[in-house]
Parts: C-alpha cells; structure tokens; sequence
C-alpha cells in the first residue's frame, strides 16, 4: 500500500501539462492550452488543460480531471497504478505502508517472476534476430507470415532455441534462481534434470492491461508429431488464462477511441489485423470466452465484434461464450469471414480498409445470427425448430436491459414465425426461475403471481437539482474561505466565511444535496473547512474517489455565467466574486425552492395514492405537510421579491 504522504508528494509534482503533453499535441491558449482529444475522434480540438488549476477537461466527450485521472483513463490503470506510474515519471520512491510477512513473500514472488518474463524476453528477441539459427528459423516465419520486423519488434516476438537448455542455463548463469524458472513455467524439471519449455518455438510474449509480460505462447518449428502445435504458459501467480486477452495492452487505446473491440481467435489474427493499423482487436487465445475476459473488455467499451473463421462448427462450438457477453451487456455483434480465410489471411490479403468495409457489411446482431445458423442446421425438422426455439430464448433472457430484450423478441418473432406472446411468456418463465435459484435455498416451486411482461428496469433518476447543487459545490471550492460578512457573535465580531454560510444553511434546513457525489464533498468539505491549511479546490482535485475529482474537475472547467434569475445593478462591470454577498443568499434560497418545488411534487403524489388508497389519516396528513411546504415556498419567494 502506498503511504498518504507519498500520495500527495506524487500530486504535488505531477504537473498535468507535462503528464497530457507526453500523449496530446497541445498548444497555448491564453493561461490554458488546447489539442484534440485523445479519448475519442475528433477534428477540432475541444480538449483543454489548466495548469493553474492542475485539471483537463475534454468539451466533447466530457471526460475531465487531474493528473491521475488522466493516466488511468489514458493508459487503463487501476488509481494504484497510476500512481506508481506518475512516481516513476517524477522519480519519486514509493513509501509502502508496512506490508504483514505474508503480503512482503507474496509482493516479492509475484515482482521476482515479473523479472524473470522480463529477461525471457530479451533472451528470445536477441535469439530471434542475433542468431543464425533464430533468423533461419524463427524470423524467416515471421516474414513468411506476412510480419515486418517493426511489428516483429512491437509484439516482442522472438525465438527459443532447439538446445535442451539453451535459455535455462544462460538465465541460471546470470544468477536467475531456479525456483522462479520453475514458476513461471519457462522451465522443466525432469528426472534428466533443468530443460526448456519452449525449446524449438517462435515465441509470442502475452502482456497484461499494464504492459507486463506475465506469460508466452510458443509455436513449434521442428516436425515433432508428438508435441502440440502451439504450447502457453502454465497458469501461475502472475497468469491467468481466463483473466488474460492477448494484445489488450496495445489495443487498449484504440478501443477507447473507437469505442469497439474486434475479438478474434489467435496471436497472428491479433497482430496481422494490428499491422494493417486495426488496433483494437484482441484475441481469447483459444479459449472460449470468461467472464474475466468480458469485463476487462467492458472496461474499456460497451461494444464488441467477435470475427470468426469460415468454420460453421468452430462457430457453434464458441456460442455459449458469447451468451456470457449478452448476459453482461455488452453489445454484440458477430461476423463470419469468407469460406477458408482467418482474420490473419484475409487482413494480409486486403487493405485496412477493404478489411473494415468487409466487416461493416457482413457484422450482423448476436442473435440474428445464432437464429439465422441454427435454422440452417434444424431445416424443416419440427422437434429441432422447437429446440432452437428454446436455445435462442435462453439467450435473450440473458439480456439484462429490458428494452433490448423486447427489441431482440420482436426481431426473433419475425423470424422464426412465431407469436412475441409465446416468446415474452418463455423469457418470463427463465427469468422467473433464475431468480428463484437466486433465493434462498427454502425455495419452493414457482412465485405466484400473475405472469407479466417486464417493464423497462428504472436506473436511478438524475437529481432535478445538479444545475442548482453544482453553482452551490462551485462557490465552496473557488470561495469558500473567502469572507461573505460580519457578524457578532458574544459581543465579539466574527468574519462568516463563503463555505461557512453554504454549510449552515443547508444544515439548518437539514438539506443534503441529492446528487450522491456532489453530497459526498458537501459531506467532506464541512468535515474539512475548519482543518488549517485546507484548499477545497485541490483536495477535491486530488481526491482519491476518481468519480469526485472527475465531477469537481467539469465544475471548474465549465464557463460560468449570473443567472439570468436575479438581476443586479453593474453586474456587467462587477466580478462575481465582487458580488458575492449579494448573489449568493439568492442562490442558496433558489436552490432551497427548488427543493420545496419537488417535496410538493411528492406530496401532490402521496395526496393522490392515498385518495386512491382510501387512507383518510396519510391523507390529512400529507395534506398538511403540502399546505406547510406552500407556506414556507410563499416566505422565500417573498424574501427573492418574486411574484408567485
């Protein structure tokens, strides 16, 4: 764990002018400076970056925050990660709180296997093209396959000799211990002693989300019948094949920009599409697709195109997979190459965009296509109708959005011919009995109740407020500390300050703001304003919730102007903070309406449910709060001199 100390020592020196311009062509504009985006396509730059308030904000898209943030999004890594990333950047040693016996061994196997893939590597580049046997062998399939040696040099492709033991000695010799060879699976060990795993193989590193080699895949170049064709890593501390998509550290960007994922099968589909420029592809490696899989793709995109091989029993083979991606929302959708070809043959053979208008033509929805491959295979045969029926309801039921399910039921009616009744009726019942699974183990026979067709599932709400709840967060984070009035408290005067008014008014009136983050720094900021030394800008800005310092970061960046709500005599030559003790008692008491606009909405609400209801207590008594909240709506009015 890095130590809070350390923390704020990595804010204080990551300038976020020298951490975006690493990545972002920026030039100056006024105090600020501009370039395009780079977290989603655009043509005219709409992506700024404050240096004087340590944030970047992208006008476009909406993403925005500090030096961190901008790490995280940019190189997809976790907030610790990005932290250890800016440390070595500004050369600032990591503090680690202190670690128990057991997390100080595991820390220090997991690092000293990580040095062990990280030399393996080298040793195979400098075989691969340093050797006479690697460049016979090994880089010749590499050319023959199609690959020039810079992506040969990207993918740090390489070669492990025929020798017994080639790698194994010269790492033993260079003092690499035995017992992390043996980890990680590089090496063997046999009754005839230390030998290579991957003796004779081209050698494909497989990198983690961060770009660390955890694993190999090795593709065998002799003609032993005996041995498999392509050999992996063992599962170990470091690799997991279920966790792990080859080629996610170099697609990763790309996906996020392009906001798809093109999943396909294997290391050379993966790296011939990359060579034609189509970045964000990824492959499972040949295993059917893991839930692990999918959300490490979910964290990137929302949006996924699985291409196959002109292989129709391959295809069925992988559709339970893809029941995993609908079951977790993500958008599918799915392409069969020509008869014959891979995605590594058809993209040698075509250009990057011949490759793309092929799949823009012939991609077509999950669904549609299992329907379309499975009526191909049941013919007119009524039993087997019947059962793709069922197969292809079981899939639509994983779908978790509501909305998209009825779309899919539709769809699939009109092809198959039959009723949306009789499907909507199918997908109750295995959803009915889903959750019934999900209860508790006392569960008996089905819930009774009348069957229904679901109704859209309601996502919370955005607050009617955040226009009114974002000026008010605005003010505690540019003016809190400063001055708003005097007044006397015991005969002594007192200076009530910007952030001191907001909180005490809000808490008289105990109002909490209804945005949950926004309710979050208004919660910090009146646990903080009285602790020395405290500057709300930015702590928010640095705060470790991603989502605060995202939000707080828009709120800064965004052009603010006077409500049009009240006017003000000079306003045109008075600066805000100027105007401060006027303008503010008038936007805390509009926002104090608003809020009393929505209690009556719910009254009005609860008046009507309990008419409904026949429930004469609530009702008298809903009505006597409604009567209150007009009361107290009338006195502000009166106080911002409105007309009601």
């Amino acid at each position: 764990m890095i130590d809070q100390a350390t923390i704020q020592k990595i804010f204080d020196a990551a300038n976020i002018y020298e951490v975006v311009s690493d990545f972002v062509s920026l030039k100056k504009r006024g105090v600020n400076y501009v370039g395009c985006c780079p977290f989603h396509n655009e043509k005219t730059g709409s992506f700024t970056v404050s240096p004087a308030k340590g944030i970047y904000k992208c006008f476009g898209c909406g993403k925005g925050g500090n030096a961190v943030n901008f790490i995280m999004e940019h190189e997809q890594l976790s907030y610790v990660e990005a932290l250890r990333w800016l440390a070595a950047k500004y050369n600032i040693i990591i503090e680690e709180k202190e670690l128990s016996e057991h997390e100080k061994l595991e820390r220090s196997e997991r690092e000293s296997m990580l040095v062990v893939t990280n030399f393996a590597e080298e040793f195979f580049v400098q075989q691969l093209f340093h050797t006479d046997e690697g460049k016979s062998v090994g880089l010749g399939y590499f050319h023959r396959r199609g690959l020039d040696d810079r992506t040969i040099e990207k993918f740090g492709l390489g070669y492990c000799p025929e020798a017994w033991d080639g790698f194994t000695k010269t790492a033993l010799e260079k003092g690499y211990k035995k017992e992390f060879l043996l980890k990680t699976g590089l090496t063997i060990e046999s009754e005839r002693g230390l030998f290579d795993r991957f003796r004779a193989r081209v050698m494909f590193p497989i990198r983690d989300l961060a770009g660390k080699i955890i694993a190999f895949g090795g593709r065998i170049m002799t003609n032993d019948k005996k041995s498999a064709k392509y050999l992996n890593s063992p599962e170990s501390e470091i690799y997991h094949k279920s966790r792990t998509l080859y080629g996610i550290f170099f697609a990763k960007k790309s996906i996020v920009q392009r906001n798809r994922c093109y999943l396909v099968e294997g290391y050379l589909d993966v790296i011939s599409f990359h060579q034609k420029g189509i970045e964000n592809t990824v492959a499972s490696s040949g295993t059917s697709l893991t839930l692990e899989q999918i959300r490490l793709i979910r964290r990137l995109t929302p949006n996924v195109t699985i291409i196959y091989d002109g292989d129709a029993a391959g295809i069925k083979a992988s559709l339970r997979g893809i029941d995993l991606v609908l079951e977790e929302g993500l958008n599918v959708r799915v392409v069969s190459l020509p008869e014959g070809e891979d995605p590594d043959s058809y993209a040698q053979a075509h250009t990057a965009e011949e490759v793309l208008e092929y799949i823009t033509a012939h991609e077509t929805d999950f669904i549609h296509f299992k329907t379309k491959l499975l009526l191909e295979q049941a013919g007119n045969d009524p039993i087997e109708r019947a059962k793709l029926i069922t197969d292809i309801v079981k899939s639509i039921s994983l779908i978790p959005d509501s909305i998209t399910r009825s779309v899919y039921v539709q769809e699939t009616a009109n092809q198959l011919k039959v009723e949306e009744k009789i499907l909507y009726t199918e997908i109750a019942r295995i959803r009915r009995g889903k959750m019934g699974e999900a209860s508790s183990p006392a569960y008996r026979g089905p819930v009774q109740r009348p069957l229904v067709i679901q109704s859209p599932e309601r996502t919370a709400p955005l607050s009617s407020c955040d226009p009114e709840e974002m000026v008010l967060i605005r003010y505690l984070l540019l003016f809190g500390a400063q001055e708003l009035y005097v007044e006397e408290r015991d005969g002594v005067p007192y200076p009530v300050t910007v952030g001191e008014y907001i909180i005490h008014e809000l808490a008289e009136d105990e109002l909490e703001m209804l945005n949950p983050r926004l309710r979050s720094i208004q919660a910090e900021y009146q646990e903080n304003f009285h602790t020395p030394g405290f500057v709300p800008s930015k702590y928010f800005i640095g705060h470790p919730d991603v989502a605060i310092s995202e939000i707080v970061a828009g709120i800064l960046s965004e052009p603010y102007e006077l409500s049009k709500l009240w006017t003000l005599r000079d306003a045109s030559v008075r600066s805000e903070e100027m105007m401060l003790n006027e303008l503010l008692p008038k936007i805390v008491d509009n926002y104090k309406i608003r809020r009393i606009e929505l209690m009556c909405r719910e009254a009005d609400e609860k008046i009507l449910e309990n008419q409904n209801a026949g429930d004469s207590e609530q009702l008298v008594e809903w009505i006597k709060k409604k009567n209150l909240l007009i009361k107290l709506r009338a006195r502000l009015n009166e106080k911002l001199k409105r007309t009601i």
